[in-house]
């Protein structure tokens, strides 16, 4: 059971592959338009449950209910030392030292 008020995310269907616009490209038609939102459970509910949420700008979304608690996944990638060393010599060249330029 996920208590009403817990951090949620919901996915939704938001059209159907026969109801995309015609002017997207074709692998596009091909597919429905999805969509994952995470909020506030509005009601007690069980993963795999129809719900209501409430977005943190306060809108109100319903779709499945698919994890409790869920985390942001995210990142940068990976390290690249070219952009550490091009910061390196912007800041050089702001601060008006350019000995590393």
């Amino acid at each position: 059971m996920v208590k009403k008020g817990s951090w949620v995310q919901i996915h939704k269907i938001v059209l159907d592959k026969g109801e995309r616009a015609p002017s997207v490209p074709e692998d596009t038609l091909e597919v429905p338009l999805e969509m994952w939102v995470k909020g506030f459970l509005e009601e007690d509910s069980e993963i795999g449950e129809q719900v209501k949420i409430k977005t943190l700008v306060g809108r109100i979304e319903d779709g499945i209910l698919i994890k409790a608690s869920p985390t942001f996944k995210h990142n940068y990638g990976d390290f690249v030392p070219e952009i550490l060393e091009i910061g390196q010599i912007i800041n050089s060249f702001l601060s008006g030292d350019d000995t590393n330029g």
